[in-house]
């Protein structure tokens, strides 16, 4: 079919895409010389020409998808009315099938999260078609764009696909999956958990000042009152981006797979890298850096780059007691040979299991599981060893997972870039560690080894 536009010029969309595919190609020309310094002025002109062409080209394609959208919807609402049962000419694209009587609610989702994604990509164009099952979800604000992008709408992904990419983000997350969880509802941004102000338990100062005394029979009582605090939890933004190929666009079940995939173990990674490392500034506080961390010196003569049965014994011994049912240990890979060869007195037991031994799925190491992630620092680095009871950290979330897309960041490429956004925000229940009420030992949820240099 062929399409008048002002001026009488007469252009189909396989016209369209040729010229476009022309134009890309010229860009690809253009780019070689600038790189390699040999491109002339004139040439430099030329880019403005081709880049104009090109949004003019694409809004024109926007406008013929539209007009073909539009084109189905009516014929849809046609053959209702005469009660024709049969599946309508919508473009396979959109692969929503549509019959009579068919539920309404089940019309307004995706089948599948690759086919709201290509919707997410077609709104994406200048003068696109925005599928109506994209504005049945929450619109969010523009995420991104200047001047000659066309627009790029974010949208919510719809609540199921974002609850199963939510979980795949905490599947791959081995810190963030032992966190407490809490979920910020609409319309707040943050969350402000009460908690007990104690940093002693010393007469007078567990509960943060509540004091207990023995009296005589009609003797006077002695009040004391507890303290509270407040932990704030304010959310940030987490950004994961990946690309598609024009191939793989067109592939729903791939993309669906792939993007799942990318975007779970990146963003489940960065989530358990700021829990771990974070510095509170725009991101959650990590329990490196929170001051309730006990950090356990290293051994007398201790050689560098060593782990050794007095540290691990010491770091058990500063953990907060009711913590060590619920304990798990945190390493980097490179302490593994370290300890392997840590006994439990001369010629004792082997202190630490590998996956597999005595039917355990996971190492241990004084009976509490030994996770490896690559969040912990080198081995003689502090960091490389953690002893922690992550339900002693609040882990925040809000709502869905927003996403955007722009057909520009990789234009000479052919490949679409896709933006997902994640509102988290996270740090320790605790705001100091704790002295015991006999010596002079804190004790804390979150232990870590000094570095041996």
């Amino acid at each position: 079919m062929f399409y008048t536009f002002k001026g009488d010029r007469a252009v189909n969309k396989e016209q369209t895409q040729a010229h476009l595919a022309k134009l890309s190609g010229r860009l690809r020309e253009l780019q070689g010389l600038a790189e390699t310094g040999t491109i002339s002025d004139e040439e430099f002109t030329e880019i403005d020409t081709v880049i104009s062409d090109v949004k003019v080209s694409e809004k024109r394609l926007g406008q013929l998808n539209q007009m073909d959208e539009i084109q189905a919807r009516l014929s849809s609402v046609s053959s209702a009315d005469s009660n024709t049962s049969s599946s309508l000419p919508i473009k396979p694209e959109v692969e929503a099938r549509v019959s009579v009587g068919q539920d309404r609610a089940e019309l307004e989702r995706f089948p599948s999260f690759g086919q709201q994604l290509q919707a997410v990509y077609r709104s994406s164009q200048d003068g696109g078609f925005t599928d109506p099952r994209l504005r049945g979800i929450e619109q969010r604000a523009t995420l991104g764009g200047s001047a000659g992008v066309p627009h790029e709408g974010g949208f919510l992904v719809q609540t199921d696909f974002s609850e199963a990419l939510i979980r795949r983000v905490y599947e791959t997350g081995q810190v963030a999956s032992r966190t407490f969880p809490i979920t910020i509802s609409s319309p707040s941004n943050s969350v402000e958990i009460p908690g007990v102000d104690e940093t002693s338990r010393a007469d007078g100062s567990r509960w943060g000042g509540v004091r207990g005394y023995w009296t005589n029979e009609a003797a006077a009582s002695t009040a004391s009152t507890p303290k509270f605090r407040n932990v704030k939890l304010s959310l940030e933004k987490l950004t994961g981006l990946a690309y598609s190929t024009e191939e793989l666009l067109g592939d729903a079940t791939a993309l669906d797979s792939i993007m799942s995939q990318a975007f779970g173990e990146e963003l489940g990674f960065k989530v358990d890298d700021a829990i771990v490392n974070g510095d509170g500034a725009g991101k959650p506080l990590g329990f490196l850096n929170a001051a309730c961390l006990v950090s356990v010196a290293k051994e007398s003569g201790q050689a560098a780059a060593t782990i050794v049965q007095a540290n691990i014994l010491k770091m058990w011994s500063r953990l907060w007691a009711p913590s060590q049912a619920n304990a798990v240990w945190f390493i980097n890979q490179d302490t593994q040979p370290q300890l392997f060869s840590i006994e439990l007195g001369s010629g004792g037991s082997i202190l630490y299991l590998p996956p597999g031994a005595m039917g355990n799925a996971e190492g241990t190491l004084l009976g509490a599981p030994v996770i490896p992630i690559e969040q912990c620092q080198t081995l003689g680095t502090k960091g490389d060893l953690y002893l922690c009871d992550m339900s002693q950290y609040a882990l925040a979330r809000k709502g869905g997972v927003e996403s955007a897309t722009s057909i520009h960041v990789q234009f000479l490429t052919g490949q679409t870039a896709f933006r997902f956004v994640l509102r988290v925000d996270g740090q320790p229940l605790w705001n100091a560690a704790l002295t015991a009420k006999n010596g002079s030992n804190t004790v804390s949820p979150f232990i870590s080894l000094d570095t041996r240099s």
